[in-house]
């Protein structure tokens, strides 16, 4: 083989690996793809995880949820669950006291918890000016 034909075969080769790299569309299996999320607290009812944003997570494709709580610092811990329903039932609803606001990479947020008249009233208003943008 001829260096020539040696060069320009060795600069095919990237070429392909390199699109094999460029992200697909998702099968039809997870049409979806991965979304991110975090999970704030407005009050800790068990003085462990504290307040504010406690956990990142990743809903994946397939319905299975990654979370990662960010305490205990410096690496936290992980846990997969079944489902969002699942990670939502272990973690947040027996909490209500916590106040725990569920936030989305597209800005949806899910609210659980104990909420004043007030507050609700409040966080209709955001809901609704949120709708109106978008």
């Amino acid at each position: 083989m001829s260096e020539t034909e040696n060069a320009t075969q060795q600069e095919e080769i990237p070429e392909s690996k390199a699109e094999e790299l460029i992200p697909k569309k998702p099968s039809r299996l997870c049409p979806r793809g991965i979304q991110t999320f975090t999970v704030a607290r407005q009050h800790d009812e068990t003085g462990v995880s504290g307040e504010g944003v406690v956990i990142e997570g990743v809903l994946l494709a397939t319905g299975q949820c990654i979370a990662h709580w960010l305490y205990p610092r410096p690496k936290g811990s992980i846990a997969i669950f079944d489902s969002m329903n699942d990670f939502i039932t272990v973690h947040i609803k027996p909490h209500p006291g916590n106040r725990t606001i569920i936030t989305y990479d597209d800005g949806e947020q899910e609210r659980f918890g104990l909420l004043s008249e007030e507050e609700k009233s409040e966080d209709e208003n955001i809901q609704n000016e949120a709708a109106s943008n978008n």
